[in-house]
Parts: structure tokens; C-alpha cells; sequence
């Protein structure tokens, strides 16, 4: 569908140019917390889980918080997350295209990679913009660092009820 027939909501939330910047962080946070980038996989569950609300402030403050933990205190995410990762993978696609295109993200077969050149440009325009956008973007970084460090993405994936 054409961008500007899109609904506003969907034009506002969903555009290629915020949610790359999510997967930026995501991806960013990931490598700072490890050697390795992001796996391919694990990008589609970052949308998901910052862009809902519920699940984003749900989200535990310590990357060391195991994922099983979390999710047998916070059973919501283990509903929404599954369909909200379905739903979400043709923005999570476009955003990565987008990410690629302007050189934010660079793609390989396996892993996603978030550019260093981009960091300031980055942080200083969430600077100007609204606490929840800043938020998404410091959980979607959160969000990278606790991928790295809560196992491999075979068991991300099998914990939260997704497959590839």
C-alpha cells in the first residue's frame, strides 16, 4: 500500500525511519554487549516487544534477568509476542530495507549490524523528540544487550513461543 494511504497511526508508529533506528539500537546494544552481531532471527522479536507498550515496560532493568523469569512473572508478553512478531515482520522487513538503503544497518545472511557512524546522528535526534520514543529506543537497546546475554536464539525464540 502506498505510504500515504497508509493510516496515520501506522504512518506515525510503524515508519521505516523510526523502527530502523529501533533496530539500530537493538542491534547496537547487542554487539556493545557482545562481539557478535545481532542475529538476523532475534531482529523481528525487537518491534514486538518495544513497540507494545505493556511488554515494554514490563521489560526487567537488569540484561542479566533470565527470560525465563521474566516471562513467569510477565505472562502477557509470552501471549503477544508470538503474533505481534507475525504481524510485524513486513515493517520489520521495510525497516531493515530502509536501514540498509541509508546505510543505519548493514545486512548480511545472518546478523544484523548497526553502523558506528550513525550513533551520534542517532542519539541526538531521540534527544529532541518525545519521552516514549525515547524510551522505545533505550528498550530496544536494552533489548539488543539482554538478547546477547540470555542464551542462543534458537532458545530466544523456543522460550517466547516464535519460530523462525
Amino acid at each position: 500500500m502506498p505510504w500515504r494511504k497508509r493510516p496515520a497511526e501506522e504512518r506515525s508508529l510503524l515508519n521505516p525511519a523510526f523502527c530502523s533506528c529501533l533496530l539500530w539500537n537493538a542491534a547496537s546494544g547487542y554487539t556493545g554487549a557482545d562481539i557478535q552481531a545481532l542475529p538476523f532471527d532475534l531482529a523481528f522479536l525487537v518491534l514486538p516487544i518495544v513497540l507494545h507498550r505493556a511488554t515494554r515496560e514490563s521489560l526487567p532493568r537488569a540484561p542479566n534477568t533470565s527470560l525465563v523469569a521474566w516471562l513467569h512473572d510477565n505472562p502477557l508478553p509470552r501471549v503477544n509476542i508470538p503474533e505481534a512478531s507475525r504481524s510485524l515482520a513486513p515493517f520489520t522487513r521495510e525497516a531493515m530495507i530502509f536501514g540498509g538503503t541509508h546505510r543505519i544497518l548493514r545486512i548480511t545472511p545472518k546478523h544484523l549490524i548497526a553502523e558506528p557512524a550513525w550513533r551520534k546522528p542517532i542519539t541526538q535526534h531521540l534527544a529532541g523528540l518525545s519521552i516514549e520514543v525515547a524510551d522505545c529506543a533505550k528498550r530496544a537497546m536494552f533489548v539488543g544487550k539482554w538478547f546477547a546475554r540470555v542464551g542462543s536464539p534458537a532458545t530466544i525464540m523456543a522460550v517466547l513461543g516464535v519460530r523462525p
